[in-house]
């Protein structure tokens, strides 16, 4: 059952890969105001459809014209779709209006968020979600606006649900979401019957989770705000973590001195502070040295740090490549490390190159790319990294997958530490294999799946003939499958083939390559 679910969503993946997640969610949200004004003639949603043109009309152009500013202050790249993302989700929080005031305030509070990106950030790093900041001092500061959450209807659940599922499942936040959700509609039924109870009430549970799901700002608030990843935490646990923080402060809001409550967006901002603590390390600069083909169609890439650099075995970072015209996918990319943590200052990626006919914007403009180009990386990211414990694991790469097996397996060696694996590579070719004298190098008994018999194979590796990796074949080549934690790195497809192989595995994580 885990692994048909694993194999259904890495092809998802795969689809939504071909579209950046900034432009997807840039699309979710223009889609949801289409139906908030098309809700708003027949009366399912409050603002009228002129207020919401007005709103977000004011709030495009203060948002864009402050970006704009200050990107070409910083000598950043123009990013109109950030703006857009967040004069859209300050849409759907702000009250819209057609008053000078009203309008006015929504204008300030934009341009708030717009200047928190640049001001309130740490190497690159938010420290606390522009719309959420710039709603809640406009709205506490009482400047002309006020945060209505106006998005919270039964009529605009459905749409942002359906719609948030699509991000989510391309952004992998999935599970963080649903923790915030449970969290926070238990902590506000439990709230909702304290009250009932207190004024002497009937309460129905049914009817209050219900409530709490379509009634409230709370789908929107995990799904488009929540999950930014540039406010979220580097690993899961502590992800969760701000996640069921600040599910507890949204669902039942603390009174601030009779004056205001800590919800909603502060609640945000306070999870925001936890988050920017778990991650207080930030992005660096990367300087590229050299760069070389390691298989006919896989190139590394080898930087030096500019800047403390942080990370753990098997766990991405993503690479921003600025560039004119960039396509659909947007101006940047996860890439899993190949180095290992003992390596650094010095940092290695690989990706396929050559084997497109089409490649994308950022492909091109990362091979354009030459030694002494600084680019940034805004953090790492991820939780594909070995149990601590030392329970036998079975790695299993699909091509280009194995880049953070490489660094697992470099850092055990550099460490000393000993650790039972069994690494199964798949390739279409023996030529297709990358980083095999590292490989090799560790000692870790591998079993290789190529058309081809590679040449002068070691002692401890295995050609197992054919590329077709099947459940009969990997139970013949790793016989203990059933007490091994089964680790899988490469594209979405390939992990959506290879998840029902692993299904007598202890255990299974996943790693994909998406939208390159």
């Amino acid at each position: 059952m885990i692994t048909t679910f694993t194999a259904l969503r890495q092809r998802v993946l795969a689809v939504l890969g071909a579209i950046s997640m900034y432009r997807l969610v840039l699309f979710a949200l223009l889609a949801l105001a289409v139906a908030a004004i098309g809700f708003s003639f027949v009366g399912l949603v409050g603002p009228s459809a002129t207020e919401i043109l007005a709103s977000f009309g004011v709030l495009a152009v203060v948002i864009s014209t402050v970006d704009a500013v200050a990107q070409r202050i910083l000598r950043l790249p123009w990013r109109i779709e950030s703006s857009l993302v967040t004069a859209l989700i300050l849409l759907f929080v702000m009250q819209p209006t057609l008053t000078v005031e009203g309008l006015a305030g929504n204008a300030l509070a934009g341009a708030l968020a717009s200047g928190s990106k640049y001001l309130l950030a740490w190497q690159g790093r938010h420290v606390l979600n522009p719309a959420a900041f710039g709603a809640a001092v406009v709205t506490v500061a009482g400047l002309g606006s006020f945060a209505s959450w106006w998005v919270g209807t039964p009529a605009m659940s459905v749409p942002v649900a359906v719609l948030g599922l699509i991000v989510l499942w391309r952004t992998e936040k999935v599970r963080v979401v649903l923790v915030f959700l449970l969290v926070v509609t238990g902590v506000s039924v439990v709230r909702q019957s304290m009250q009932a109870q207190a004024a002497g009430l009937a309460f129905a549970m049914p009817d209050a989770v219900l409530a709490a799901l379509s009634q409230s700002p709370y789908l929107f608030l995990g799904i488009f705000m929540l999950s930014e990843p540039l406010t979220l935490p580097p690993r899961r646990w502590q992800q969760f973590s701000v996640a069921g923080l600040v599910g507890v402060l949204a669902g039942w809001p603390i009174s601030i001195a009779g004056a205001f409550t800590l919800g909603q967006e502060r609640a945000l901002l306070i999870g925001n502070l936890l988050a920017f603590a778990f991650a207080l390390r930030g992005s660096v600069r990367l300087v590229l040295e050299k760069r070389q083909f390691v298989t006919p169609t896989a190139q590394e890439l080898t930087f030096r740090t500019k800047g403390r650099l942080r990370f753990v075995a098997g766990q991405y970072l993503e690479l921003e490549v600025p560039h004119r015209n960039p396509d659909a996918r947007g101006t940047r990319r996860e890439f899993s490390i190949v180095s290992a943590p003992a390596d650094l200052p010095t940092l290695r990626i690989a990706y396929k190159d050559g084997d497109q006919k089409h490649p994308s914007s950022y492909k091109r403009a990362l091979k354009a790319a030459e030694p002494g180009a600084v680019l940034a990386v805004t953090g790492t990211w991820g939780d594909f990294v070995l149990p601590r414990a030392g329970a036998p694991v079975l790695m299993v790469a699909a091509g280009i997958g194995v880049t953070p097996f490489v660094s697992q397996l470099r850092q055990l060696q550099a460490t000393g530490a000993a650790r039972d694996a069994v690494l199964v590579y798949v390739a279409a070719e023996a030529a297709e294999l990358a980083f095999r004298a590292e490989l090799e190098a560790t000692g870790v008994r591998t079993v290789v799946f190529t058309r081809d018999e590679p040449a002068d194979l070691p002692e401890h590796w295995t050609w197992a003939r054919g590329i077709r990796l099947d459940a009969e074949g990997l139970e013949r080549v790793v016989g203990d499958l059933g007490r091994r934690h089964a680790f899988i790195s490469g594209p979405p497809r390939l992990i959506a083939d290879l998840a029902p192989a692993l299904q007598k595995a202890r255990g299974l994580t996943t790693d994909a390559f998406a939208g390159y």
